[in-house]
């Protein structure tokens, strides 16, 4: 898997990805949040694609996986982990993962905070798995801007 910044190209990809991995929710335009984050450090937009047969049976490159990550100086988050689904356990997150680390680190982020909805025990244990532990917070919020 090759690992580059998410070009606009990507977007209908990308959005169908997240959509087969169950990250989108109807209160929340995917498409939406895209253009928001190509606005603020848009580098740290990560795809992850692979080299697939096409139907013409040339070659052309599919986005597999996702990662958007951020800091704001204090801490660092990351959303939309994504990996499709039939690809899953080849170490294509970790990837991932792995790089949005190494971009953060090196424009000075001391940590790194993600977000798992209650219930979804298998990303809790994959996100232990790289090292991720749980932390004694309660998330709150506030939509500032409807979809």
């Amino acid at each position: 898997m090759e690992i580059r910044a998410f070009a606009p190209a990507d977007t209908e990809t990308v959005v169908a990805l997240w959509e087969e991995c169950g990250l989108t929710r109807p209160w929340n335009d995917p498409r939406r949040d895209i253009e928001r984050k190509l606005q603020v450090q848009p580098e740290l937009f990560l795809v992850g694609t692979e080299r697939v047969e096409a139907a013409d049976g040339g070659v052309q490159e599919a986005v597999v996986a996702t990662a958007m990550a951020g800091h704001e100086g204090h801490r660092g988050w990351l959303y939309y982990v994504a990996v499709a689904p039939a690809l899953r356990g080849g170490g294509r997150a970790r990837a991932l993962v792995a790089e949005a680390e190494r971009l953060l680190t090196e424009a000075g982020c001391p940590k790194l905070q993600l977000m798992v909805r209650s219930g979804n025990d298998d990303a809790l244990a994959a996100w232990s798995a790289l090292g991720y532990e749980r932390q004694d917070v309660v998330v709150l919020g506030k939509r500032l801007i409807e979809d």
